[in-house]
This record gives C-alpha cells, sequence and structure tokens, in this order.
C-alpha cells in the first residue's frame, strides 16, 4: 500500500489528538489529586495500591508533560498551589534523595524518617502551645500562624513521587514549610515568601524553590526589590547554604525550645529586617 501525504496526515493528526487529550486529563488528575486530602491516611497503611496511599504512577513523559503544566500554571497563578507541589514531585528527584542522604546521616534526622511524625492541626497540641512563653519555638510558631491565617492542613498530600521514603521527605519538607517562616521570621506575604524561597533553594537544592526564587522577585515593587536584593536576599541565601538541614530537626520535640537557641543550633541569623504580615498573602 502507498503512504501519500494525504493518508498520513489523519494518522499523526489522530495522535497528537491522543496525546493532548492525555496531557489534559495528567493535568486535570493533577489538579483533582493534590484537592483530595484525608487526615486519617498515613504513610503506613497497607490498604493501597500503589507505594503508598495516594500514590499515582506516572512514566518519565508523563512527569514532564506534568512538569510542563504545572509550571505554566504556577508561572500565570503563584497562588495555585496544587500546581506548585505538583511542579514539586516531577522535578525534585535528585534533590530529594540528596536531603533523604543527609536525614539519614544525622541521628535526629533518622529518627524522624523511622517515626514518620506529620505536622497536623489533630497532632499538635495548640492549648499547650498557647501556654508556652513568648519567645519559645512553639508559641512563636502558633503566633505566626494566627497573624498570617494560615494553617498546617492546607499541605497536599504526595502523589507522584515513586518513591516511599522520597515521598515522605517530600511531605516532611512540605509540612516543615510554615516552620521555616517562623524560624526566619518572614511573613506569607510575597516579600517574605520570596525571602523564604531563596533560603529553601540554597538549603534543599529543589528546582521549584529555585523557580520561585528566581521569578519571585518579578512580582515585587520597586521599593520591595530594594528591600530583596540590598538585604533580604543575601541573607537568605546566606543562611540557606550554612545551616544545618532544616529537615533533620524533630520539631514536635522542640516547641519550648527558645527561638533564638534553635536559631543558634541550626546556625541560622536573625532577619536583617523585621516584615509585618500583609492581607495579600501565599499559604
Amino acid at each position: 500500500m502507498r503512504i501519500t501525504a494525504f493518508t498520513m496526515w489523519p494518522c499523526v493528526g489522530k495522535a497528537l489528538l491522543r496525546s493532548h487529550q492525555q496531557h489534559c486529563f495528567l493535568i486535570s488528575k493533577a489538579v483533582c489529586a493534590q484537592q483530595l486530602h484525608s487526615r486519617s491516611r498515613e504513610f503506613t497503611d497497607s490498604c493501597y495500591d500503589g507505594l503508598y496511599p495516594g500514590h499515582i504512577f506516572t512514566t518519565p513523559i508523563q512527569k514532564a508533560l506534568l512538569a510542563v503544566g504545572s509550571g505554566v500554571a504556577a508561572l500565570q497563578n503563584p497562588y495555585r498551589h496544587d500546581m506548585v507541589a505538583v511542579l514539586g514531585e516531577t522535578t525534585g528527584h535528585l534533590a530529594l534523595i540528596n536531603l533523604r542522604n543527609r536525614m539519614r546521616n544525622d541521628p535526629e534526622g533518622y529518627t524522624i524518617l523511622t517515626e514518620r511524625p506529620r505536622i497536623r492541626l489533630s497532632t499538635l497540641d495548640l492549648s499547650k502551645m498557647a501556654s508556652l512563653p513568648d519567645g519559645s519555638f512553639g508559641r512563636e510558631y502558633l503566633r505566626f500562624l494566627d497573624d498570617n491565617h494560615v494553617t498546617p492542613d492546607t499541605r497536599a498530600d504526595v502523589k507522584f513521587v515513586d518513591d516511599e521514603e522520597l515521598a515522605y521527605v517530600m511531605q516532611r519538607y512540605r509540612e516543615v514549610h510554615d516552620l521555616l517562616h517562623t524560624l526566619l521570621g518572614m511573613p506569607t506575604n510575597m516579600l517574605g515568601e520570596v525571602a523564604v524561597k531563596l533560603f529553601e533553594a540554597a538549603q534543599t537544592g529543589l528546582p521549584m524553590c529555585t523557580l520561585g526564587a528566581v521569578l519571585g522577585p518579578l512580582r515585587l515593587n520597586a521599593r520591595r526589590l530594594q528591600k530583596l536584593f540590598t538585604s533580604l536576599g543575601p541573607w537568605a541565601l546566606r543562611n540557606g547554604r550554612q545551616a544545618h538541614c532544616v529537615l533533620s530537626i524533630f520539631y514536635e520535640r522542640r516547641w519550648d525550645q527558645s527561638l533564638e537557641d534553635l536559631r543558634q543550633e541550626l546556625n541560622i541569623e536573625p532577619p536583617p529586617l523585621i516584615l509585618s504580615a500583609s492581607n495579600k498573602r501565599i499559604t
């Protein structure tokens, strides 16, 4: 049978259509997956089909499609936390391996990997934290949540990391994010979030953090850009590089420790500027 351009193009068109439909399906699936959350499901649950509860297996090609689609969506709207989450999971494999190894080589980090603690409202003793003295890590973390109107329960479960232990490392990173805001003294407005992303990029090597640190400043006005470039930016990068592994701290056992002492232990300098919480925030 002789194949001509006229007989070939319908086949090519159908293949492209199928590829486009698959891409749209994966992005839609990612959005739905990140929005579905069950507090009762743990990584140790044995009743699941994937590597861990909620796991969605994807091929390298599918991961690439998800990364591109979620990256474009996140660039258009940085408040799309579901897309930011998908981008982090589909691009962070090598960084997660490095973070996991750092945790394994630290006694406290190894304990975290073994016990798999979760930071949720259901796991926090808010009354006890509220009774802690001012300046303690637990009291200042609770103040951060109240001042910025955020909750640890907004952190989506990991779906697309094809390794159970690495998936927990990514989950731990997400749930520690607000604790880093507390340690760094940064609110959840755009300037504070960019400063934290700069710290995280230098500390974790996650491509998602680097992208946020590079593109986040584009949304800042001239006055805030000056603060970022002359003060907050250099401070965040320096401390991200010099700080001990922030995922290797069992924060749930440090609530009564003073914030100042914990900063010294992690080798984190106090912030050079005091920023107030803003109504426009990234949670």
